[in-house]
């Protein structure tokens, strides 16, 4: 059966089942109107290539590609990355699977305790809407289920790598854009594949970039946290509400 969800702003037409529908809840809607996008997903074709996956995965794994790959017609893209909320604005930390995304954020939330909320530990949708960027959360958030279905505005992105000490640096340039790109869905359409090259470069226009090489400790979190959220404030202004 299919429900009407808000997810990032639109309305997400799907239906799912498993995880996917469970995790989706949140974003239900009982409002009437036409969908901004429409997913349908054929999980067991990915299940015939992919057989050591359950069907239950394929779902969640179809219904999400489809859904980022739609989101690049409302000026938004899909960013693999922990996101994390402070003082009303978004903290995104992105890497190749299995570097420490997650352990970084679960850092600030030790650090730095109920001032923390975790938006999407995986797969948050970032949209520029009113010459804005902002993260939202998703109901596709990985191996969890930590999502929360709200928007706020960026603060800073982050590409983090291991390091035996703490250092944190603005990021710019060519190795930037493609360090974001990797951790990005990558269209197959020529015309496509420019739109998302112009959302990246307005992003990293837009939004302070950075990048941390880092240890597993709380130390890291609060070095990250400084820098980030003091250009946040420098940019931008003030605890947003």
């Amino acid at each position: 059966m299919e429900h009407d969800y808000l997810i990032a702003g639109l309305r997400v037409r799907m239906d799912s089942f498993g995880r996917t529908l469970s995790q989706a809840e949140p974003y239900l809607t009982e409002t009437v109107g036409q969908a901004d996008i429409t997913i349908t997903s054929n999980p067991q074709s990915l299940k015939d290539r992919q057989p050591h996956l359950s069907l239950d995965d394929c779902e969640y794994l179809c219904t999400g590609g489809s859904f980022y790959r739609q989101l690049l017609d409302f000026d938004g893209m899909l960013l693999h990355s922990s996101a994390v909320v402070m003082d009303g604005y978004a903290y995104l930390f992105s890497a190749p699977c299995g570097t420490g995304k997650s352990t970084h954020t679960n850092m600030w939330r030790a650090a730095f305790g109920e001032a923390v909320v975790m938006l999407n530990d995986d797969k948050p949708a970032l949209r520029k809407e009113d010459d804005c960027w902002y993260a939202y959360g998703t109901p596709w958030s990985g191996k969890t289920d930590q999502n929360i279905n709200m928007r706020v505005p960026i603060g800073g992105i982050c590409v983090l790598s291991r390091g035996e000490i703490n250092e944190i640096e603005p990021y710019y340039g060519a190795k930037a854009i493609f360090s974001l790109l990797d951790q990005t869905v990558r269209p197959k359409m020529a015309n496509v594949r420019t739109r998302l090259l112009e959302l990246l470069d307005d992003l990293m226009l837009s939004v302070p970039m950075w990048k941390l090489r880092c240890t597993p400790t709380k130390e890291a979190a609060l070095i990250s946290q400084a820098a980030m959220s003091k250009e946040a404030i420098k940019r931008f202004g003030g605890k947003q509400s």
